[in-house]
């Protein structure tokens, strides 16, 4: 019986195809950032004056928002969103990891108040869309912190942020196949993909929202 070592061995890797991509679920979340406009808000309440990042705050901002969503941890990771088509499900051009380091390292301590302006007009936005709680109970959570633990029989401990898949990958991380015809742009993703179902409810959900962009 031939080595599992063996087999894998006998693969032939090859990276060649220009369509492909890694990401193909963050269609969705930027989607609903397309429609509550936080590319155009950043633009129109982030100013970093004369620093060299200045240029296409709004365009750098999704693109890092994107970056975060599909796991980047660092600034070198956005450069996977460069692949292929990946940018497809983007919606926009993703900026290089150097340039999205020249834009963070624009900002100040002040223009947190800036981005403070940024987040409540956008959680105004998706409160008005419908994004609000209805008639559930609302929580928040106003410090949630990570910190080590030591023992398992501390409170929580065997539920740690390592224990425990975000929801959000299911629907983000998803291998898919962009194809363009009749200039129609069409994302494959797996027939048996098991939160297929889930993922169209969303997506139809985000485009079918009525933002008030106020």
């Amino acid at each position: 019986m031939r080595s599992s070592l063996q087999v894998l061995d006998r693969v032939e890797v090859v990276f060649d195809d220009d369509n492909a991509v890694g990401n193909g679920g963050l269609v969705l979340p930027m989607s609903l950032a397309g429609r509550l406009g936080v590319r155009e808000l950043v633009d129109e309440l982030v100013d970093l004056g004369d620093a060299p990042g200045r240029a296409n705050v709004g365009l750098k901002t999704m693109g890092l928002i994107a970056s975060a969503l599909a796991g980047g941890d660092s600034i070198d990771d956005a450069d996977v969103l460069r692949s292929g088509r990946s940018q497809t499900a983007i919606g926009a051009w993703m900026p290089a990891p150097s340039t999205l380091g020249t834009f963070l390292r624009s900002f100040s301590w002040a223009h947190a108040r800036q981005l403070d302006a940024v987040a409540g007009r956008l959680l105004a936005r998706a409160w008005a869309a419908g994004g609000g709680p209805g008639d559930s109970p609302l929580i928040i959570d106003v410090d949630s912190t990570v910190c080590e633990v030591y023992g398992a029989k501390k409170q929580g401990a065997r539920y740690g942020y390592t224990k425990t898949t975000p929801p959000r990958w299911r629907l983000i991380a998803i291998p898919g196949h962009v194809t363009r015809s009749a200039r129609r742009t069409t994302m494959h993703l797996a027939r048996d993909w098991p939160w297929r179902q889930a993922f169209l409810v969303a997506l139809r959900a985000v485009r079918d929202l009525e933002v008030c962009l106020t």
